[in-house]
C-alpha cells in the first residue's frame, strides 16, 4: 500500500475507544459520507464497515467530524451506496 493510512479512534457505544481506518469518502444526494473499516492494514477477508457523515469541524477547514447516520432507512440506503462504491474505481464517488 503506497498512501500513508488515514487512522481515527472514535469512542464505541459501550464507552470504549474503536480505531478505524478511513477507506472512502463518497458523496450521496450532495452530502460527503466516509466509510470506515476495522481491517487497519488492508489484510482482513471481512472486516467490520461504518458509514458516516462528514460534518466540517468550523474555524478549522483542516479538520472533519464523522457522525452516525440517525435514520434507519437512509442508513440502509447509504450501505448500499458504500457497496456501489467499494465496487467502483476510486476516482467516482457520485452515488
Amino acid at each position: 500500500m503506497d498512501e500513508e493510512l488515514d487512522i481515527v479512534t472514535l469512542e464505541s457505544e459501550d464507552g470504549g475507544t474503536l480505531s478505524l481506518r478511513v477507506e472512502r469518502y463518497f458523496y450521496y444526494n450532495g452530502e460527503e459520507f466516509v466509510i470506515l473499516t476495522s481491517d487497519l492494514d488492508g489484510g482482513q477477508a471481512d472486516p467490520d464497515r461504518y458509514v458516516m457523515r462528514v460534518t466540517p469541524v468550523e474555524d478549522d477547514e483542516e479538520m472533519e467530524e464523522f457522525t452516525p447516520i440517525d435514520d434507519e432507512a437512509l442508513e440502509e440506503r447509504l450501505i448500499r451506496a458504500a457497496e456501489t462504491v467499494l465496487d467502483s474505481p476510486d476516482d467516482d464517488d457520485e452515488a
